[in-house]
């Protein structure tokens, strides 16, 4: 069976996005974690110096609620990006069963 140009055009497309969609999400990881630690360290540090021990500057919630909530819009992020290998009737399910339908008489 030979491949025609208009599929390996497509190929090439949806493997591009994917592409695309993995290092968008592997951006928006290093950013959070860079933030994070940053802002995290700023607050510790801002603790001790203000009089708390540092146990309870690392114990503090408010310094560690950013993580949660970004963490929030990372798992979202995740999804989307990996979804399609995650979820049972994906692309390629899709396009499989398209053409066990069109080859049905």
């Amino acid at each position: 069976m030979e491949i025609d140009n208009k599929e390996l055009d497509k190929s090439y497309l949806r493997a591009k996005k994917r592409v695309e969609k993995l290092k968008k999400f592997y951006s928006h990881l290093i950013i959070y974690f860079f933030v994070n630690i940053l802002l995290s360290s700023y607050k510790i540090f801002r603790d001790i110096k203000g009089g708390d021990s540092f146990k309870e500057a690392i114990f503090e919630g408010d310094n560690f609620s950013l993580w949660f909530w970004w963490g929030i819009g990372i798992a979202f992020h995740t999804y989307s990006t990996f979804s399609d290998n995650f979820i049972f009737m994906n692309k390629t399910w899709e396009d499989k069963k398209i053409k066990e339908f069109m080859n049905e008489k």
